[in-house]
């Protein structure tokens, strides 16, 4: 398959072991009651496998609707996925499932969303401190708080559940390029990066009168408890929900999805260089 044949939101590419794993929002059922998450397989970027099914909702999960946004992370030898779910009944939340592969299949490794309960949270990343400490980023969203929020809350070693309390990094409403016309003010799909030098990036998207831009921002002392600085967008048409990764050559590349027009979206791989500090589209 080509980008061009696969049908997916908010891509994620999990390099490992000489192949690329992607995963993503199925496009089909992105709004809709949905049943699983896939899994497509590369060996050079551009040619990919047949989708294969690697989490399924079954009857016992809490959540059976928009399963969305599936990060894959290698934490102490094991495949952890941060993935965003909601029923009729709940408000949105991000639950983490493990596998010993990235193909999976992966289960539920928390018993329920590891987000506030209380929330409407989506799109949970993990990070690492310099001090070694786990973290999920994620959005408490715009349709509960008008001015969405992108927060950080430490987690216990081994995952299982937080251990404080949310911190919000910021707001949708505050990068000098926010549209402040609008009535309300969205985050979504925050991916952590560090540069070669250092640096603390964060990539997420909103809207702005472009429309779905790929933001960019950077912390101020290089951890998750700085002050975030915003630059100027990475991609501001019509697209977003990216992340960063480096290929096996250490090249490294922003994957998102664009247009951002269902059932229209696909994923698109741009090469990055480091500048100043800071991510480039090259």
């Amino acid at each position: 398959m080509k980008f061009k044949d696969i049908n997916i939101r908010d891509p994620f590419v999990l390099p490992y072991e000489g192949k690329y794993y992607l995963y993503g929002t199925r496009g089909e059922t992105a709004w809709t009651s949905a049943n699983g998450l896939d899994v497509y397989v590369s060996d050079d970027l551009e040619n990919w496998s047949e989708p294969h099914e690697c989490f399924t909702v079954t009857n016992e999960l809490w959540a059976n609707k928009e399963v969305w946004a599936p990060e894959v992370h290698i934490y102490n030898g094991k495949f952890y996925m941060f993935v965003s779910l909601r029923s009729d009944k709940r408000n949105r939340g991000t639950q983490i499932m493990k596998s010993d592969s990235p193909l999976g299949p992966f289960f539920p490794f928390t018993d329920d969303a590891i987000t506030p309960k209380e929330w409407s949270a989506l799109d949970g990343t993990f990070y690492v401190s310099k001090k070694g400490e786990p973290y999920i980023v994620f959005c408490h969203e715009w349709v509960q708080v008008t001015d969405g929020e992108i927060c950080a809350m430490k987690l216990s070693e081994d995952l299982s559940h937080p251990v404080s309390e949310p911190v919000i990094l910021f707001r949708a409403s505050e990068p000098f390029w926010a549209d402040k016309s609008r009535d309300k003010f969205v985050t979504d799909g925050p991916f952590m990066y560090r540069t070669e030098c250092g640096n603390l990036l964060m990539i997420w998207s909103t809207f702005t009168q472009s429309g779905y831009v790929q933001a960019i921002a950077h912390s101020d002392n290089g951890d998750i408890d700085g002050i975030w600085v915003h630059d100027e967008p990475l991609f501001n048409k019509n697209g977003g929900h990216g992340m960063i990764f480096e290929d096996f050559k250490s090249e490294k590349h922003l994957i998102l999805h664009s247009p951002n027009e269902n059932p229209l979206e696909r994923p698109v791989i741009f090469t990055l260089k480091e500048e100043n500090g800071t991510l480039v589209l090259a």
